[in-house]
């Protein structure tokens, strides 16, 4: 039973040991434009991304993202007259994700987490749920993605269409 447990408690470590060497440490920044009804209230976005992943097979990662999103307010006006200044507004989104790789280094992933708010408005401090499906293609270490970031609580919702580039450190 000892040389049982041994030879398991081994095989972990060295199972956790692959792990550990096959993960991906990824930086990246993004620049996107607000859709649906952001776009009388939000000029755009911009914000980094830092993210950690294991290679789960071949063509699968899991993992770990975060970062910082940053959307900039309009002045409304009305008749060429300002009404209403809409503040900008920090998120900082803490989400799982996954990628699917393709052999033709097209890839597929999604971000699925919370994300909280940063203004200090009435909300402040405050978040909702989070998620993030990209479409994008590797080159190397590096990597460019189009992508849908959408943040929605109790029936309202924050959007934004996404153009980011990452690099891939620990390969």
């Amino acid at each position: 039973m000892k040389k049982i447990f041994l030879v398991a408690a081994i095989a972990l470590m060295g199972a956790t040991t692959v792990n550990a060497q096959s993960g991906n440490f990824k930086v990246g920044a993004h620049i996107g434009l607000p859709v649906s009804d952001l776009i009388t209230t939000y000029t755009f976005n911009t914000g980094v991304d830092v993210s950690y992943t294991l290679n789960v097979s071949e063509h699968f990662n899991l993992g770990i993202t975060t970062g910082y999103s940053y959307y900039f307010g309009k002045t409304i006006k009305i008749s060429n007259t300002p009404f209403l200044e809409v503040p900008d507004l920090g998120i900082i989104p803490i989400a799982a994700t996954g990628e699917y790789l393709f052999p033709s280094k097209i890839y597929l992933s999604t971000d699925l987490g919370y994300a909280f708010f940063t203004n200090t408005g009435a909300n402040a401090y405050s978040g909702a749920f989070y998620y993030q499906p990209k479409i994008g293609y590797k080159f190397g270490a590096s990597e460019g993605y189009v992508g849908y970031k959408r943040m929605s609580k109790d029936g309202g919702a924050l959007s934004s269409i996404n153009l980011g580039y990452a690099f891939t450190i620990g390969k």
